[in-house]
């Protein structure tokens, strides 16, 4: 087993554009890491560049002790599982597990034993004579998630494997990989654009946009403290709620105010919500007075009349666009002074479309974002 570290790492295509730039990771053994981002964002090359299948422009890799920047894919005892599958059309299941083994000449009672096991993890033993075209788009993954195990790498590369699946199967498979990664205890670097896949099943995540690192951390902490505006926005779903506001200092409090008569669609109203103080720290002194980005998560704002009753600072009156029942919860798109926010709130709440309700944006909750860079003031 092996974990990867990756230091200074770039690809650079002709014509001066760079995919990826410097890149500095620590992936520890038998650790579940994921990169995510959008489309374009570098996850899918940085993931081609330990695979060898993308030569690394600059920079160095190293797997376990040895570097491996000109050590060819299949000297590098790593194995990759591609999105659409890439299973021998012809070969049943058990040949398109086997062939890798078989050009590396392993004896034949050898692959029968790992080509059985990896079936019997991955519940495909009743499948082994089946063709990949009389099978369903899970089992298929799950025969190239196979075919990877029998090596017994030391590296799993998984490159959006689920991205063909529909809602209930990748939800399904999400578990499988899972529980797989910790059956083998081996290293699994994941690349997904879906930030569900990546909350649920990383260990570490690492977010990436336009070809740079943004944050490296657990999906908890990501979450509750991102380093900058987009990774606040890219992590949680629906996403977190920005408003343009104003920071101002009253009596040794800072408040954050939003809401105002040049704001289209609003009625002139300004509203304000009360910086705690175990949220207060000195940076703020330096953003009296100047335009903030408020963030708040939909979870955060509340519609209940005991919370309403009880808060003492960010409560707003909005009109209530569309409301969106999802059994276990219901999402209430507002509109407050030309503002678009979204709430997540009980399903017994009784707000309904065309109504105009007070809810409460919880001040212990709230992240503070630069104008200007975009950057973590306060989380």
């Amino acid at each position: 087993m092996a974990g990867l570290t990756l230091k200074g790492i770039y690809k650079k295509y002709p014509g001066g554009v760079v995919a990826v730039s410097d890149v500095n990771l620590e992936i520890r053994d038998k650790e579940f890491i994921v990169l995510v981002g959008p489309s374009g964002c570098g996850k899918s090359t940085t993931l081609r560049m330990i695979a060898g299948l993308e030569e690394i422009s600059e920079g160095e890799l190293y797997i376990g002790d040895r570097l491996v920047n000109d050590i060819a894919p299949k000297d590098r005892d790593i194995a990759m599982v591609f999105q659409n599958y890439a299973l021998y059309p012809h070969m049943t299941v058990f040949d398109n597990m086997a062939f890798g083994l078989k050009l590396r000449k392993v004896p034949k009672d050898e692959i029968e034993r790992k080509v059985n096991e990896a079936a019997k993890i991955l519940d495909l033993t009743h499948l082994l004579d089946r063709k990949p075209k009389a099978m369903s788009g899970g089992q298929r993954q799950r025969v190239a998630l196979g075919r990877a195990i029998v090596r017994s790498p030391k590296v799993f590369l998984l490159d959006e494997p689920l991205s063909n699946l529909d809602a209930k199967l990748r939800a399904q498979m999400r578990t499988e990989i899972s529980k797989i990664h910790k059956k083998l205890g081996t290293t699994f670097i994941y690349v997904t654009h879906d930030q569900t896949e990546a909350m649920t099943m990383g260990d570490r995540i690492v977010c990436m946009k336009d070809g740079f690192v943004q944050q490296i951390d657990t999906p908890q902490n990501l979450y509750e403290n991102p380093t900058n505006k987009f990774v606040a926005g890219f992590l949680g779903s629906p996403q977190m709620n920005f408003i343009d506001a104003v920071l101002k200092e009253e009596y040794g409090q800072y408040i954050v105010e939003f809401g105002s008569e040049d704001t289209p669609r609003s009625n002139g109203v300004k509203y304000q919500i009360i910086v705690p103080e175990s949220k207060a720290n000195d940076d703020l002194a330096h953003y009296v007075g100047k335009e903030i980005i408020l963030g708040i998560r939909p979870e955060s704002i509340h519609d209940e009349e005991m919370y309403l009753s009880n808060a003492t600072t960010g409560v707003i009156e909005a009109n209530v666009e569309i409301t969106e029942m999802m059994g276990a919860e219901t999402y209430l798109y507002l509109e407050c002074e030309g503002i678009p926010l979204t709430a997540r709130v009980s399903p017994r709440s009784t707000a309904r479309s065309g109504d105009r309700i007070k809810v409460a944006l919880d001040p212990n909750r709230i992240h503070l974002f630069d104008k200007e860079t975009e950057k973590t003031i306060v989380n």
